[in-house]
């Protein structure tokens, strides 16, 4: 399915995206953010325009374009300033359907697929709960056999997209004592008795991208929800974890490029002490600088690209590129913030959204202090 990325499919399906988001996004982002809530329908929306899954196959009515597409859209949604918006664009495009597409039957796609492309299904992944975040063995939700079904039975927490969700991929113990190699993986159709949803979850950032708490009570699922093999949900996580953090460092990138030509703008127009900001030494360093961490993990992000179209890309490669990606994100962003002054700390200036919606980036998709215990592991065998 893999094969070279083709720069004018690339650039086709950019103006593409852009276009869209320029239209069906930007005008109402504001209102979005402030309602705390995204409608439901800007899916199908984005759907129609066909960037939902772009790169899975044809027999699912999406483009089977290189997967490449998908992080670009990733990337220009935050490049734009949308990264709640990115985030949950991420976990429906890069991380449900992947793991559908690669650990599904054939019945499980053609069920679910096909929905996810159009934007009529919004996908999630429930790993989180309110006792276990990054410690993923130590999780309590448990799925019991029980004839042709599987009970459910826990909480999740911090699930993006949980609140408008018609498909959660669901991380539950079905051998307690196994410890980590206990988990498997449920296809989860939210609309089954027994699931329920708290409220949404506030939060200083993203605040456009819904993030719930998700409970099942005695929740039965049919046999046939089970996603792959009984007992292997950790080993499906470890092989899928790579494309993920790629969408998180596209986010990255995108974020800190919309970050920069903010703060360039802003300072060429404003004027201190009889001349332009932008002609401080400085600015200017500050804004070499921030240019030169980007360009720097923009290259490892390329590199890895390159190694998951290859199918070579370890846990080690996405535990670097997510630390330093998302590390550097937080600091240009804040350099940026810096050159507007006061006027970088009010609501009216984009940029302060581009810092509030940049905080959560160390944290999910595995902590920082993760990504350093999981390098450190390759570094010490």
């Amino acid at each position: 399915m893999s094969h070279n990325v083709d720069d004018s499919e690339l650039s086709l399906f950019r103006e593409m995206a852009v276009r869209c988001l320029e239209q069906e996004v930007s005008p109402h982002y504001e209102a979005w953010e402030e309602a705390h809530a995204t409608p439901k329908e800007i899916w199908q929306t984005l759907g129609a325009a066909g960037l939902l899954g772009p790169d899975l196959p044809e027999e699912y009515g999406a483009a089977e374009a290189s997967f490449r597409v998908a992080q670009m859209i990733t990337y220009e949604m935050s490049r734009m300033g949308f990264g709640g918006l990115g985030s949950g664009y991420n976990i429906h495009s890069n991380i449900v359907m992947p793991y559908i597409l690669n650990i599904g039957t054939e019945e499980q796609k053609q069920q679910w697929l096909p929905k996810m492309v159009s934007g009529e299904v919004l996908g999630a992944i429930a790993m989180t709960e309110p006792g276990a975040g990054s410690d993923l063995a130590g999780m309590s939700t448990s799925a019991v056999r029980d004839g042709d079904d599987w009970i459910l039975n826990g909480s999740k927490v911090f699930i993006t997209n949980g609140i408008y969700a018609d498909l959660v991929i669901v991380c539950a113990k079905t051998d307690p004592s196994a410890g980590a190699k206990g988990i498997s993986l449920f296809l989860v159709d939210t609309s089954l008795p027994g699931f329920n949803r708290g409220k949404s979850i506030k939060k200083i950032g993203q605040h456009s991208n819904d993030t719930a708490e998700l409970f099942f009570e005695n929740m039965r699922v049919p046999a046939n929800a089970l996603l792959g093999e009984e007992g292997r949900g950790f080993i499906y996580l470890m092989e899928e974890l790579p494309r993920e953090r790629l969408g998180v460092a596209s986010q990255a990138v995108g974020a800190a490029d919309g970050a920069i030509a903010l703060a360039v703008d802003y300072t060429k127009d404003r004027k201190a002490f009889g001349q332009s900001i932008s002609q401080f030494q400085n600015t200017r360093f500050k804004m070499a600088e921030c240019q030169t961490q980007v360009e720097t993990v923009r290259a490892l992000l390329e590199k890895n690209m390159d190694k998951y179209e290859r199918g070579e890309m370890s846990v080690e490669d996405a535990a670097i590129l997510k630390l330093s990606s998302t590390e550097m994100q937080l600091d240009v962003v804040d350099q940026c913030l810096q050159m507007f002054g006061g006027y970088g700390y009010t609501a009216e200036y984009p940029i302060s959204r581009f810092y509030a919606d940049a905080r959560i980036q160390t944290i999910y998709a595995g902590t920082s202090e993760i990504m350093k215990e999981v390098i450190s592991r390759s570094l010490f065998k």
